[in-house]
């Protein structure tokens, strides 16, 4: 008797599993007459007419739910989510950045189980997701359709004209190259820049750059106490070392006058803007960005190449910057949008997605399609080894690493200060 029970325990339990992962692979049974209903999804970069043909794509699948979309204003979308949600005039879905997790957690409805296990979700998303739409108690919060990662942008004409064969594979080659590539007048002027590094309020997401600096020298952004600890000194071979503070050193040194990389300074132009002008032979920069180069230098002989690596590395580490959307735990309607939130993400619905936006797979099936793309392929490829880490306010963090970039560019205080102040302020902000 007892041996049937266990049988008929054990039955349950797979059956359970096999329904769970039948509904994350295929969907949820739909109602033979469901009720009509409404969701209002606000995003941010995708224009309204083309997101009507994911919509109609939805339609077929779910007719019986109504979806309204607003592209909002990146500038203002933070804060116009907050007010609306607090005043019970929020969407239903809405986008959330990969940092925002720790920031906006309570305002976010985790998906339902029956949606999506972990093992799930491990095995089909990238890494990162895991980390970023994930809690300590295996909530899932999202299921992202793209990953962005960051690139080096190089411009071919001007590493012909040196001789220079390939884009940069190692920061040893990097700097090598930004010394070959920078021109100077006779006084010291910088003519044209090797690369835009260094600085922080004129270079596009120089915040983003330092932080996956730290990560490739092993910094650890936050301890496993989750507590912020990009500031913390190890031993290693018997010395004191803190690699936050000489990947600090290592990015400033390139707006340094007195190191042989000097290639970039304050009064330089916006680093995009530097580019595509030919003032700048190399930026770092995300696939979102290709589209605007590419219209208004549609002439600029340039190619994107991947990040380059700390010498001798066992193993990649590549920076995510992406979007994904979320159910907001006000919904009135959370079965319906999470419905969307899973349809989205699932295979089929996600190519159409990504091959609508040009954008760059955060899913593994898609990746190994886009791996040899031409123009995305570089970015997929990466997200298999992106990483980010956990920010109590993404906007407040890139604010205090900016001052601590220049806090050392303008000599106002040693590396090593720089990088205590900046932990201190983020510790304050993270409690």
């Amino acid at each position: 008797m007892l041996d049937k029970r266990k049988i008929i325990i054990a039955l349950i339990g797979l059956l359970t599993l096999l329904g769970g992962f039948l509904i994350f692979k295929y969907g949820f049974k739909k109602d033979v007459n469901p009720e009509k209903v409404t969701i209002v999804v606000w995003g941010l970069f995708d224009d309204s007419g083309k997101f009507r043909n994911i919509i109609e794509l939805f339609n077929a699948d779910y007719s019986y739910i109504t979806i309204e979309y607003y592209k909002k204003d990146p500038t203002t979308f933070e804060n116009e989510l907050i007010d609306a949600l607090a005043t019970g005039r929020g969407p239903d879905v809405f986008l959330i950045h990969n940092t925002w997790l720790p920031k906006h957690k309570e305002k976010l409805l985790p998906l339902a189980k029956e949606i999506a296990g972990l093992k799930d979700f491990q095995e089909t998303f990238v890494d990162v997701a895991y980390q970023d739409f994930i809690d300590e108690a295996g909530n899932i919060y999202s299921l992202p359709v793209w990953c962005d990662t960051m690139a080096l942008f190089w411009n071919k004409d001007y590493f012909n004209r040196e001789g220079i064969t390939r884009a940069p594979v190692s920061w040893e080659e990097f700097s090598e190259d930004v010394v070959k590539l920078t021109l100077k007048d006779e006084n010291g002027n910088l003519l044209r820049s090797g690369a835009a590094i260094g600085a922080a309020r004129n270079i596009n997401r120089s915040t983003d750059l330092l932080s996956l600096l730290m990560l490739q020298t092993g910094t650890k952004m936050v301890n496993q106490a989750g507590l912020i600890s990009f500031d913390s000194t190890v031993n290693y071979q018997g010395q004191s070392y803190t690699s936050g503070e000489e990947a600090l050193r290592f990015y400033t040194d390139f707006a340094n006058p007195q190191k042989s990389v000097y290639t970039w300074n304050r009064q330089q132009d916006y680093s995009i803007d530097a580019f595509i002008e030919g003032e700048a032979a190399m930026i770092f920069n995300y696939a979102y960005n290709l589209p605007l180069i590419e219209a208004r230098a549609p002439h600029l002989n340039f190619a994107v190449a991947p990040m380059p690596q700390t010498k001798n590395t066992q193993k990649d580490v590549n920076y995510a910057n992406y979007w994904s959307y979320a159910v907001s735990r006000t919904s009135q309607q959370p079965a319906a949008a999470q419905n969307f939130v899973w349809w989205l993400a699932q295979e089929k619905n996600a190519r159409a997605y990504l091959e609508y936006f040009n954008r760059p797979a955060a899913r593994r099936d898609l990746i190994e399609e886009q791996k040899n793309d031409a123009t995305l392929g570089v970015f997929s490829r990466q997200a298999l080894t992106a990483q980010s880490w956990p920010q109590p306010d993404n906007l407040a963090v890139e604010q205090i690493f900016a001052d601590m970039i220049e806090e050392v560019v303008l000599g106002q205080a040693t590396v090593k200060d720089a990088l205590l102040r900046a932990a201190s302020r983020v510790k304050l902000i993270a409690r």
